[in-house]
């Protein structure tokens, strides 16, 4: 095996490690501003499970954050919570810094 075999190898495996950590962080994220939107409209931790994992499930509707966004902003609204898109946004890079947080400590032990 050469060198410029090793260093390909090398390569890909971290890439494909970086691009689980990705997804990984972005579900634990989806799931976090789930449960927070849960808390907001006052579901109960049975609902709110549900909830979140609906939540995770809505990123997969299309790329970017934006199908997540738009679900918990409408779920909100329809259950008279006051809040706007900023809010939600704001709310999902709060959960995203704690799940990358999550993630790495857990990956650390």
């Amino acid at each position: 095996m050469t060198q410029f075999d090793d260093r390909e190898r090398a390569f890909e495996t971290k890439f494909a490690h970086d691009e689980e950590m990705k997804f990984r962080i972005t579900a634990r994220r989806n799931r976090l501003l789930g449960e927070w939107a849960a808390r907001q409209m006052g579901l109960s931790d049975v609902e709110a499970e549900s909830y979140a994992k609906d939540v995770v499930r809505s990123d997969f509707e299309e790329a970017g954050e934006h199908d997540v966004i738009r679900k918990v902003l409408g779920d909100l609204t329809s259950a008279g919570v006051e809040c706007d898109e900023q809010q939600v946004s704001d709310a999902l890079r709060n959960k995203e810094i704690e799940a990358r947080r999550q993630i790495i400590e857990s990956t650390n032990l």
